[in-house]
């Protein structure tokens, strides 16, 4: 099998294979969830846009797809941020870190405490069947 040696068939191949090392456990109904409480991009609050999965910790430095790592962000933001450290990021851009920071935190406790919440329920139905 040739291998193709372009830069982006080589990103892409890197990319697959960092995926593929870590396990990633974010559903589509905590993205839901997540995308909609954010209610636009959570770096620049666009509302405008497609949101995209953005993990703050990237892929690159050790992050996952985990409730605790993705946010949504708009395409021009998650382009500009690639694998940086977020807070870096968000000062080199201008943007308010603080803000970002307080709300990623709220409502990683709040999602955390509805998963539990709906777990709990789950667990308490299947008992009854």
């Amino acid at each position: 099998m040739a291998l193709t040696r372009t830069r982006r068939a080589r990103a892409a191949r890197k990319r697959r294979v960092a995926m593929g090392r870590v396990e990633h456990d974010l559903s589509d109904e905590q993205w839901t969830a997540l995308a909609a409480a954010w209610g636009g991009c959570a770096y620049c609050g666009a509302t405008d846009r497609a949101l995209q999965r953005d993990c703050v910790l990237a892929i690159s430095r050790g992050g996952r797809y985990t409730l605790d790592n993705v946010v949504p962000a708009c395409g021009p933001c998650n382009a500009s941020k690639c694998n940086d450290e977020v807070t870096a990021w968000l000062r080199r851009k201008r943007l308010d870190e603080r803000t970002f920071l307080l709300r990623h935190l709220e409502l990683r406790s709040e999602l955390a405490r509805g998963a539990a919440v709906l777990g709990d329920a789950a667990a308490r139905i299947g008992e009854r069947e």
